[in-house]
């Protein structure tokens, strides 16, 4: 077990560095930087180079909501979900505060955004606190579908971690300007702690929602979506 923690401690720590350093670092420097569609492919490259390194090891979950959801889905124990839940919220913490001192070091640095979710007057596009919760739910929904479809054991062998970091870019380029995007709770807490106030009041939503999501998805799997070997019948060739 520790093993996995520190697998999913490093995986998280690497999704939250690169991830959302590439939003606040260059995703508008100076004049221009890689925008929306940078931002999104630089998550979708942590999760994609994270889970093809981690992913023997722990199952590369990095998120809250991915764990919650494969233990709804029956394919994590519940005596390891608190754990990984924290390892995840440790490496989120710990990158934000690494993300702090590097951005901090150009003068007149201002905290601002540092890349926490949000919503309502704090949500890039403005959109209120309906909009962001469905957001949440349905984009965190279909991305565990992916990673239960990606990693079932009828799937190609080999390509799961590219067709989960897929999706996670897609996926920010749907929902960035409704949230910023979470589908990640440890995600939103580590900027969050750092920006305080507004993005600390508003966190609730983004651990509810992913999770919320997650849940949902691991369920429908289970029941409805999950291939089951055809039971055998006596005299059938």
């Amino acid at each position: 077990m520790p093993r996995k923690l520190v697998a999913e401690f490093l995986g998280t720590f690497w999704l939250v560095l690169g991830g959302c350093g590439s939003a606040v670092l260059a995703g508008a420097f100076p004049t221009f930087g890689i925008g929306f569609a940078g931002v999104s492919l630089a998550f979708g490259l942590t999760v994609l180079t994270g889970a093809y390194a981690l992913g023997p090891i722990s199952g590369a979950h990095f998120n809250p909501a991915v764990s919650s959801g494969l233990w709804a889905a029956g394919r994590f124990p519940a005596r390891a979900l608190l754990l990984y839940i924290v390892a995840q919220v440790a490496g989120a913490l710990i990158a934000a505060g690494v993300r702090y001192l590097i951005a901090s070091g150009k003068s007149g640095f201002d905290v601002g955004r540092f890349a926490a979710n949000g919503y309502g007057e704090h949500s890039p596009g403005g959109y209120s606190l309906t909009s962001a919760l469905i957001t949440e739910v349905v984009m965190t929904f279909m991305f565990v579908v992916i990673i239960l479809g990606a990693t079932h054991h009828r799937a190609p062998v080999g390509f799961a971690g590219m067709a989960i970091g897929l999706a996670l870019t897609l996926i920010h380029l749907i929902s960035i300007p409704v949230t910023g995007t979470s589908v990640n709770p440890a995600r939103s807490t580590g900027p969050a702690v750092f920006v305080g106030g507004w993005a600390l009041a508003q966190l609730w939503m983004f651990w509810v929602a992913p999770i919320v999501g997650a849940s949902a998805a691991g369920w429908l799997y289970k029941s409805v979506l999950e291939f089951r070997a055809e039971p055998e019948i006596a005299g059938r060739s």
